[in-house]
């Protein structure tokens, strides 16, 4: 439950704060008194909602084999977008104000919140999706009580991220605007940096003159995505701190003139401005512990065993039957010729056959599993892989590739082994 719960939340949180930003900052009128495009933000989470279930289950079935083909011009357009959606939430007051005079822009904004929340969801849920992958492992029943955990775990997830951002709603009402709207644009802001990381992730990955300006702040971004996660949670202690202020200057004694009717306003207006702000201080408190202690807990696997020696001659790597018969999990490393080192394994199954795949999966990359009690385990989700599937594609299977087997040995030609090594870029 625990590995679930720590996977989606920080993967549907980020959604879930700008679904809530934009709703916010760019919200007007009431009942009919609204612009016809107050519904757009809707349709972009029904949109990016849909899409990325759709992209999930392309890539579960390997339909799609590289996500850099889609995510690429995915991001390119959201990294634009980002920046739109910020300069839209800064605007709002002006945009707001009087918006019947000037519906074009105000349809405008509501576009690009849209868009911004469709971008950003098919982007972030794919991943969030394919943990349903691995709700059963192989060998088990459908319903089984680590089933039902995990499922609570993948519920729990989703559930606090719209909790968080629930709470951080309630300081839109007790804060000052400005300041809400100022951690608003700041929570875009470091999605943008978010988005911004991936493309240029992709573009280190595929081009051969990436300039080195940017590969220090690229590698910073990669190796601190947590803390960004934190960081958007964060931001919102610039309105907790505003309606903690505005709660305190409210006067809770009666004043010359005024009556009790207006007193019990101001101490009701009190009490929900400390409490938001407290209640916010808790839920960023919460996810803290799920990206620190949380996965702390989770994270203590096994280290990858060192790769085993093999003949390599004339192209073609050869394996003898005698170095991997006693059905343990044996690895490999090969260096192809664009210089990407990658690990293949190969097991002995059940049935005499043997296992052989890359040291990786479609959904999880090249992370590579490892044994435990007898089981194979992707190291990244903790799946069990059925033995029997090993050399099949589809799900988190090790990427299957040609072999022969024969005269007591596995020969394998490197020339396939080459065609796959963007597996491990």
């Amino acid at each position: 439950m625990l590995e679930q719960f720590v996977a989606v939340m920080p993967g549907t949180l980020a959604p879930a704060l700008l679904v809530m930003c934009l709703s916010v900052t760019l919200t007007v009128g009431e009942g009919r008194d609204k612009p016809v495009s107050h519904r757009w933000r809707l349709y972009g989470v029904l949109l990016g909602t849909v899409a990325a279930i759709v992209f999930a289950a392309l890539r579960a079935t390997a339909v799609i084999n590289q996500r850099t083909f889609v995510n690429q011009p995915v991001l390119t357009v959201a990294v634009v977008v980002d920046l739109l959606a910020i300069a839209a939430m800064i605007a709002s007051p002006w945009i707001l104000k009087d918006w019947q005079r000037h519906k074009w822009l105000m349809h405008l904004a509501n576009g690009v919140g849209a868009l911004a929340i469709a971008l950003t969801l098919f982007y972030a849920l794919p991943d969030v999706i394919l943990q349903l992958t691995i709700w059963v492992e192989p060998g088990e029943t459908a319903f089984t009580s680590a089933m039902l955990l995990r499922a609570l775990g993948f519920l729990l997830g989703i559930g606090a991220s719209m909790v968080v951002a629930a709470i951080f709603r309630t300081m839109r009402e007790t804060a000052v605007r400005a300041s809400f709207i100022a951690a608003a644009a700041l929570m875009t802001f470091i999605l943008f940096l978010q988005h911004a990381t991936g493309l240029l992730q992709i573009i280190q990955a595929h081009s051969l003159f990436f300039p080195h300006i940017l590969f220090q702040p690229l590698v910073w971004s990669i190796n601190h995505n947590n803390q960004m996660i934190l960081a958007q949670a964060f931001v919102f202690l610039i309105p907790a701190i505003a309606s903690i202020v505005a709660g305190f200057r409210t006067k809770t004694k009666p004043q010359a003139g005024e009556n009790e009717a207006t007193v019990r306003r101001h101490k009701a207006f009190r009490r929900r401005a400390v409490a938001s702000a407290v209640w916010s201080l808790v839920a960023m408190i919460g996810v803290t512990l799920t990206l620190t202690v949380g996965e702390a807990a989770i994270n203590q696997t096994p280290t990858l065993s060192p790769p085993e020696a093999y003949s390599l001659k004339d192209g073609t790597a050869t394996i003898p039957f005698s170095q991997v018969e006693d059905g343990h999990l044996h690895r490999f490393e090969y260096k192809a010729k664009d210089g990407t080192v990658m690990r293949f394994i190969i097991i002995k199954k059940n049935g005499g056959a043997y296992g052989i795949g890359l040291d990786a999966c479609e959904n999880c990359g090249d992370a590579g599993y490892y044994e435990k009690d007898g089981k194979i385990i992707c190291k990244r989700c903790e799946v069990a892989i059925n033995l029997a599937t090993i050399g099949f594609k589809g799900g988190c299977n090790p990427i299957p590739f040609p072999y022969k087997t024969g005269n007591g040995k596995i020969t394998i030609h490197t020339a396939d082994l080459d065609a796959l090594s963007a597996h491990f870029q």
